[in-house]
């Protein structure tokens, strides 16, 4: 493929692993506020925005649907506590070729940005003890939409703005480590790059209808290659559909 006018990333599963610290957050924040431990795992699955995790959760634990000032008293406890638990993880660590693949994307010219349903503030919080923030100019979040397809055309938009024109969104690309990150990708109309360096196989992101499967992102990128080494464009594995085109 061309060379990629942006590189968006999701956080957790794919730059980092907290250990644990945004489950144990969430827990804290319904214990402080209602006395209910309440473990957002039994209630909702990877990939989903915080807005959606924390309604689903209290709806769950709590008995009835959050009004709009319960879930942002949730949201807030949350993020008063995450600080906390994310440096004191023992679990936490940057994921296999991310210190390498960051600054050379940088040097190379290469526009990257955040896309997570993660809101901002907890985007930059799980980022900050890696100092991985520095690397990103742009994003979109959870606290920009509760779906994931919209924060991602909100992320792409945001770049074309810094750049100084719209980008063709078949030259973004989108990693994640969902098949909901991949979904995500092609609701934008970008670029589906699916990463097995979380809970899902390679296997099942193709299955999941991703343009491009890594192992990890010590995988070269698709588009990216030729701009550090002359290389071939992608050691990553191409699906079917791209097989074809090629």
């Amino acid at each position: 493929m061309d060379r990629p006018q942006a590189i968006l990333f999701d956080i957790d599963g794919l730059l980092i692993t907290t250990g644990g610290a945004g489950a144990r957050s969430w827990r804290w924040a319904f214990n402080e506020l209602y006395g209910i431990p309440a473990d957002i795992g039994k209630f909702t699955d990877a990939g989903m925005t915080d807005p959606v995790v924390g309604r689903l959760t209290f709806t769950s634990a709590i008995g009835h649907e959050p009004s709009p000032v319960e879930l942002a008293t949730v949201i807030s406890h949350y993020l008063m506590r995450l600080p906390e638990e994310v440096a004191s993880s023992s679990g936490y660590r940057v994921l296999e070729g991310v210190e390498e693949l960051l600054p050379r994307l940088c040097k190379a010219g290469f526009p990257l940005g955040i896309t997570t349903g993660a809101v901002e503030a907890a985007a930059h919080i799980k980022l900050a003890r890696a100092n991985l923030n520095r690397f990103f100019t742009f994003g979109g979040y959870g606290s920009d939409s509760a779906d994931r397809g919209e924060l991602t055309r909100k992320a792409i938009d945001r770049a074309g703005e810094i750049l100084g024109s719209a980008l063709d969104r078949q030259r973004v690309l989108v990693l994640g480590d969902t098949p909901k990150d991949i979904a995500a990708a092609h609701a934008a109309g970008a670029i589906g790059v699916g990463v097995a360096s979380g809970h899902y196989s390679k296997d099942e992101l193709v299955e999941a209808g991703a343009d491009y499967v890594l192992g990890s992102l010590v995988e070269d990128l698709p588009g990216v290659a030729d701009e550090f080494s002359g290389a071939a464009p992608s050691k990553g594995q191409m699906t079917t559909g791209q097989e074809e085109m090629a």
